[in-house]
Formats: C-alpha cells, structure tokens, sequence
C-alpha cells in the first residue's frame, strides 16, 4: 500500500485494527466484521507500526512474556530463533535500544505466533540496508505461503518492488488503483518529449506532466499505446513505483488539466 504523507494508509491500518473509530460502512477482516470479532482476528494478526511503543523500562525478556500470553498460536521455538537471527538483547531495557533494535524487536514479535495476517505500517524506516534486505527476505519467504499474507506500507519503493505482488495507490484518501505490480511495472511509463504532444486527443493517455525548459515527462498508464502513438517521436520508458508516486503528487499537470 502505497501514497504520499496524508494520503490515508496509516488511518486504514488503524481502522482495520480498531485503533480509531469509523463514522460509517463496515470493515471485515478475514470475512468477520473487525469489531464484533475483534479478539479472534486480533489473534490472528501480527502487527508493526512505525514507532514501536512498549513499557520503556521492561527487559526484552520481561515484554516477550506479558506479550507472549495473548496468543494462542505463541512459538518460544521460533522467537528464539529470531532472536539469534536479529542479534536482540534480550536482557537490556526497551528504552536502551536503538531505534533499529526497537524494531527489530517488535517485529520478533509479530513473528512469533503463527499469523495469517502481518500488517508492516512503514517498517524498514530508519533500518540499516543490511537489516531491511534481511527483513525482505524473510517476509518474501512468508508470502510464499499461500494461507498467508502481508500488508506492508512504504514510502521506500523500492521495498515492494523486491516483494510485493500487488501495489494499491491511495491518494487523498481514495483508491487510485489496485492491481498486480507486475501489470504496473509492464503498463506505465514515462514519456520524455517535447510539449506539443499536450493536446486535446492525448488528454486521457496522461496522469501526471512535469514540464522543464528541455520539454516535458509525461506519465502514462498505457506504454502500447504511447508507443504506437507517438512512435519514435519521443523517448519512452518504464516507469517505477516512486515515479508514479511522484507524477501523481507533484506533476504540474494532470489529465484534467492538460
């Protein structure tokens, strides 16, 4: 899940979590409304937020055990085993730790229970390269399970490029789309030229415009299209994830206003 600062991911996470209340409609998790089940669902998912919040003056030890009675599904086996892998200190105090080990811990956690469902609220923010390749591999492993399955939000990109099998946009608290990373990275684009290809007729092929004294980059939903369209006449190419993010927020133009 993808968008800009404000775009509304964060508010749909706690949403889903019960964190917030809603002022209308109905939210399921795992087919069950996310309130009237909550504790069973809440069992069922693993959970990390951007600012990891637990008793600052408990042990890590101390934390894994009050942590540890909520859940059912709990594995001393496989924490220990993330333990080892995140190098954690388990008898230092939550308020001692950096805040790379504060997540590293907190994702132990979500680790540990068997969930079905893990929900990463921009997790590898502030996380050393080494450690967030380390984390995207072990969560790449866990979608290979097809019973399981991972919500991840990010402003780093290039974090889903790596793993992600379906990218949903939000914008101003709206879907701009749902859809396979895959269909995106093959269908988008970014087409380089000069403005005279800003006329009427093109007005639908663009989302985003961004103008320079050189020409301008336009981005486009439809790569074929373009091709055929505007043949050699301009340079094309596959457009990112951060480039879409880009163009949709702070193109100066958009297909409304070309």
């Amino acid at each position: 899940m993808i968008g800009p600062n404000g775009a509304g991911k964060t508010t749909i996470i706690k949403l889903m979590m019960n964190l917030i209340g809603k002022d209308g409609g109905e939210i399921k998790v795992f087919g069950k409304d996310n309130i009237e089940h909550e504790e069973k669902i809440k069992s069922r998912i693993g959970f990390v937020y951007d600012e990891p919040n637990f008793y600052d003056d408990l042990k890590l030890n101390e934390l894994k055990s009050v942590v540890a009675l909520f859940y059912k599904e709990w594995s001393d086996t496989k924490f220990a085993e993330l333990v080892e892998k995140f190098e954690l200190p388990l008898k230092k105090r939550f308020k001692k730790l950096s805040h790379g080990f504060k997540m590293k811990f907190w994702l132990a956690i979500a680790l540990s229970h068997n969930a079905d469902l893990i929900i990463l609220d921009e997790p590898t923010a502030g996380l050393d390269p080494v450690f967030r390749r380390e984390l995207l591999d072990h969560l790449s492993g866990i979608i290979q399970d097809e019973n399981k399955s991972v919500l991840f939000s990010t402003h780093i990109t290039s974090d889903l490029e790596r793993i992600a099998d379906y990218i949903i946009f939000i914008m101003n608290g709206k879907i701009v789309f749902s859809t396979t990373k895959d269909e995106i990275l093959e269908k988008w684009g970014i087409v380089k030229t000069g403005d005279e290809i800003l006329v009427e007729k093109n007005k639908e092929l663009f989302k985003g415009v961004k103008k320079s004294s050189y020409g301008i980059e336009a981005l486009t939903f439809d790569i074929n299209e373009a091709q055929k369209r505007f043949n050699s006449s301009c340079v094309i190419e596959k457009a990112t994830l951060e480039d879409i993010m880009f163009f949709m927020k702070k193109g100066e133009l958009n297909a409304n206003s070309i």
